[in-house]
């Protein structure tokens, strides 16, 4: 047939078929079928799949199929994946799908960084450690074994513990070899806190003394205080150190002369925790930048302006009971923003701008637990079994970790968190070295390690 008749004979039947019902139209599909040959069965094949089977993620504009994309689960995307060239390429050049997942876990995002391969990759990345926290995989421990009495000072920064000992010993260890860099003669310790050049100590014979490590020597002694010293903190920049005593009282001292400068008084319990930090909210009684000092007893929190200049006004005092019903636990977190405390009902978050609590966190499946460190992401937590790593986003515990029989103390300085920097979102790169330390009977110190990510 002709080109030109053919075109009719399409027209005039097509005009035909058009004008059937669905019934007639089908049948007269199935007739014409049963009239063609593997060439027409095979194009007629071909045809339909185009034709029923859209691929919508190839025909949609990149944005719109963006937008779709993000409303799927991460898991879901990592299957899209794998049903086409095409599929895995648009669903891996969504950055910002990828940078969302890895936000969920609890990774930190760098905005700055646009390639989308690169957050798939740290989404994989982020989603193996995750699975090991909840495997309980992520963590090693090992053990420093050096001093010969009870250890009952500890603290950590920068790859570095200070042990502080009943032996009248101190010792600075390398956490990631386990060698003791530095070990010096010392009063009995209740308190350490060290730089590079010096070493601070409070002590049970009511003293503060500052020592240089290189050398050994007492540096410093700050006398003045009638009971145990059980916290201390200083800052160089302002020349300030602090202590708080089972004397009910904190001291202020010139680090650099031993003179104190004031004496805060106010609390009616034993003093088991100072803090010196900056703050970082504004309120009408401090500005970003000013330093505050936080002092802890059993029941109550005071909160003082410290400066170049000593102010001895308390600024606030918080408690979590007017009848002193419930007590606080001697661990407190202040990042500058928020104050966060344990105590038997939970944890108390305050704000620091306004001093009003703003929630109390009640670990799920938990009682009694004791805080250790807090971010905006994660917190950690202990008790007498276990080591928890809680998403304080959502208060759900993430992951435990079985603790050793270790020597148990009310006051609560023979414990402490590591690392604390993943505490504000995991980047791949902090998870590692220190989590957690305690001193054990035998006089050891148990440590738990981040693992590397295998």
């Amino acid at each position: 047939m002709e080109k030109k008749d053919f075109e009719a004979w399409l027209d005039n039947i097509s005009i035909t078929f058009l004008s059937l019902t669905d019934l007639q139209k089908n049948e007269t599909l199935d007739h014409l079928i049963s009239l063609s040959g593997t060439v027409q069965l095979r194009h007629l094949s071909n045809n339909l799949e185009i034709l029923l089977k859209r691929d919508f993620l190839k025909l949609l504009p990149l944005e719109l199929s963006f937008y779709l994309l993000k409303w799927l689960d991460p898991q879901t995307l990592l299957t899209c994946c794998l049903v086409s060239k095409q599929w895995n390429k648009v669903i891996s050049a969504c950055t910002e799908v990828w940078q969302t997942a890895c936000k969920n876990l609890g990774w930190q995002i760098d905005d700055s960084v646009q390639d989308p391969l690169h957050w798939k990759k740290v989404y994989l990345k982020a989603i193996l450690r995750m699975k090991q926290l909840k495997d309980h995989e992520a963590f090693e421990t090992s053990s420093l074994i050096g001093h010969s009495a009870r250890v009952y000072a500890l603290y950590y920064k920068d790859g570095l513990l200070c042990t502080g000992s009943d032996d009248l010993s101190a010792k600075l260890w390398d956490v990631s070899t386990g060698q003791c860099i530095y070990g010096i003669q010392t009063h009995t310790c209740a308190a350490v806190k060290f730089d590079e050049q010096k070493l601070v100590t409070g002590s049970f014979d009511n003293t503060v003394a500052c020592w240089e490590w290189s050398s050994g020597a007492k540096t410093q002694h700050f006398r003045g205080h009638t009971g145990a010293v059980f916290s201390v903190d200083y800052n160089d920049e302002l020349d300030i150190l602090v202590s708080g005593s089972a004397d009910f009282t904190v001291k202020v001292w010139a680090l650099s002369t031993g003179t104190c400068l004031n004496t805060l008084t106010g609390h009616t319990e034993w003093v088991t925790k100072v803090v010196l930090q900056k703050c970082k909210v504004k309120s009408l009684m401090h500005s970003p930048g000013d330093y505050i000092l936080l002092s802890a007893d059993k029941y109550e929190i005071k909160i003082w302006p410290i400066g170049r200049e000593i102010n001895c006004k308390c600024l606030k005092t918080l408690s979590v009971s007017e009848d002193r019903s419930i007590s606080l636990q001697p661990r407190l977190h202040f990042d500058g923003k928020y104050i966060v405390c344990s105590s038997a009902l939970g944890l108390y978050q305050w704000d620091f701008a306004s001093y009003n609590i703003l929630r109390v966190i009640k670990p799920p499946d938990v009682s009694n637990v004791s805080l250790l460190g807090f971010g905006e992401i994660f917190a950690l937590l202990f008790d007498n079994r276990y080591l928890y790593i809680m998403d304080s986003r959502t208060e759900k515990l993430i992951s435990r970790w079985p603790l050793p029989e270790y020597r148990k103390s009310k006051r609560g300085s023979s414990f402490l968190a590591g690392e604390m920097s993943w505490l504000n979102g995991l980047n791949g790169q902090n998870d590692m070295g220190l989590v957690f330390a305690t001193s054990m009977p035998d006089h050891s110190i148990h440590l738990v390690l981040w693992k590397e990510h295998g």
